[in-house]
């Protein structure tokens, strides 16, 4: 819990000793929050090893921040000639909008969503400039393209980038079903052919992520991007536009948890499954390793249970057992 209060109040971390710092930027680095930390903490008195981590952080975040930049610059000119909305997604979107989510995240994938009916056109048009697949197994391919809500990942085969192309921000076989139409009508031009979603778009965007999707993992950075989207543009019109595409049980959940680790604003009260939640954001122990397995795989069951039907999740988990000898996520 330490690292998310010192995350949330910078101040915190005065008086720590050396056992705390190390266990405070060991948690920090797996769970891919040690730049936005070392942002936070920029300016402050820290002990001199714990300032030279923190320096070598904020130097490693901010050349993934150029690196994301360029590949969307890259994205854009491919794609340009199409005339296709293209809206930028997640870490990338952050910092190109230069929002505070963006200060020293930690940047994977570029992540786009363009509209469905012009996919197979953005398709080619990657693969012309360079993007190639990163899954070519037929039935990956098949399963991306059937049930999934992006294209296969593509990997750029010099500057080994790798890009998610969605239609939607949940697959089709979830219950809730968002509105792709309105998340690009609404997208905020960048200039250039490049959008990123509404602010209050983004927040529905990365509860979605978390809670209707995904299995936690990567939870407190993605916490942290809400808390940061919400500090920045409030909370307005937010239950609206949550309850518009079906996701305002996530996102209340989402800004519930991310008052609790930081402090957010937001309702102060948690739910007992709320506490459940984070019971698997905080498994991790003081070497940065995971810990509460049971919960852990409860909740990676739970993310495939919500992605289709149970007779297509036990067909699809024996599928990929039988390949590749043990479960594995789409």
């Amino acid at each position: 819990m330490t690292l998310c209060q010192i995350l949330g109040d910078p101040s915190r971390a005065a008086g720590l000793d050396g056992e705390q710092w190390s266990a405070i930027l060991t948690v920090a680095r797996a769970e891919q929050v040690i730049g936005t930390l070392a942002q936070r903490l920029a300016g402050l008195p820290v002990p001199a090893r714990v300032a030279a981590v923190l320096d070598d952080a904020r130097a490693s975040a901010e050349q993934g921040r150029r690196a994301a930049l360029w590949e969307a610059e890259m994205v854009r000119r491919a794609l340009a000639p199409l005339g296709v909305p293209v809206v930028l997604l997640k870490g990338t979107a952050y910092v190109a909008a230069g929002l505070a989510a963006g200060q020293g995240r930690s940047i994977g994938d570029c992540d786009i969503l363009v509209p469905r009916e012009h996919l197979p056109a953005v398709e080619a048009a990657l693969l012309a400039a360079g993007w190639e697949w990163v899954k070519p197994d037929p039935y990956d391919d098949a399963y991306y393209r059937r049930w999934m809500h992006e294209l296969p990942p593509l990997i750029h085969r010099e500057r080994d980038r790798m890009i998610d192309v969605h239609h939607t921000i949940l697959p089709p076989t979830a219950r809730p079903t968002p509105d792709a139409a309105a998340l690009i009508a609404d997208a905020v031009p960048l200039g250039g052919g490049l959008s990123v979603l509404s602010p209050a778009d983004m927040i529905v965007h990365a509860a979605a992520h978390l809670f209707a999707d995904g299995d936690l993992a990567g939870g407190l950075r993605n916490l942290w991007d809400i808390h940061c989207l919400i500090g920045e543009f409030g909370t307005g019109g937010l239950d609206a536009r949550a309850a518009h595409h079906q996701l305002g049980a996530a996102v209340a959940r989402a800004t519930r948890l991310a008052h609790a680790l930081y402090g957010s604003e937001g309702p102060a009260g948690l739910t007992a499954i709320d506490r459940l939640y984070l019971r698997r954001l905080l498994a991790r122990d003081g070497w940065g390793r995971e810990t509460r397995k049971a919960t852990r795989f409860g909740f990676y069951v739970r993310s495939h249970a919500l992605r289709m039907p149970p007779a297509m999740l036990a067909r699809h988990l024996w599928i990929k057992w039988r390949r590749r000898g043990a479960p594995a996520s789409g």
